[in-house]
């Protein structure tokens, strides 16, 4: 029987694609503030159309580049800095909260994600989500190399709590880390597919893919119900 329910965070409990438009935002204040010929909606919507056209790893470098900028190494890794670090502008979605004060009553509820630390913990704070988990379990202070698809910080979570694998359901997104460690543990995966996601990898044999699959978190109570 299912009496723990562990949320991922990210494309979970809200569209990621949030938090990415805050960040791009806040970058493009930066460089409009140190270049101020240059627009902070241009720059904003540059970054998202690097963004949109699945340019992910040089965001940043691609840009500048669009503005005969310089994109020295100090300069990239402080628009790292200004993305990670800014207050996000999220807000958590009402069926997200209606779904963890409905579970809540029921289940003791935890936070599993992955991620820079001050980033996630940023995160988290906006969302005001916090007060709703029994415990939240960054994997970032464990070690960058105990992020998922490592076990350990499953394996820690589960014993803070003091629940079997068997007793625990784990809610994520991505299929390509996700489900891999609490698939092995014993926990019930459920991915969740949400219409705006960013990661939309397919499982690639079955140590990748959840036990369940939803496409609304409103879905989640009746399933869990029956497990």
């Amino acid at each position: 029987m299912i009496n723990t329910v562990i949320f991922d965070l990210d494309d979970t409990l809200y569209d990621e694609i949030d938090y990415c438009k805050s960040g791009f935002a806040a970058v493009a204040d930066f460089l409009h503030n140190a270049n101020p010929s240059i627009s902070e909606k241009s720059i904003f919507n540059e970054l998202w159309n690097q963004f949109q056209n699945k340019n992910r790893t040089r965001t940043f470098n691609a840009a500048l580049e669009s503005f005969n900028l310089p994109c020295g190494d100090n300069l990239i890794k402080q628009l790292v800095s200004v993305y990670r670090d800014h207050q996000p502008n999220i807000t958590l979605p009402q069926e997200t909260r209606t779904i963890l004060d409905d579970l809540k009553a029921s289940y003791t509820l935890a936070l599993l994600t992955d991620g820079f630390l001050p980033a996630q913990k940023l995160k988290v704070q906006a969302l005001g989500i916090a007060p709703y988990f029994s415990s939240v379990m960054y994997t970032e202070e464990l070690g960058r190399k105990f992020w998922k698809p490592s076990p350990a910080g499953f394996e820690r979570l589960l014993s803070e709590l003091a629940v079997r694998p068997g007793q625990a359901a784990y809610v994520a997104d991505n299929a390509a880390k996700d489900f891999i460690a609490p698939n092995q543990l014993g926990l019930t995966t459920i991915q969740i597919l949400r219409a705006n996601r960013i990661h939309t990898d397919r499982p690639s044999g079955p140590k990748d893919a959840p036990r369940h699959t939803i496409t609304n978190l409103t879905q989640l109570a009746p399933l869990l119900a029956k497990l």
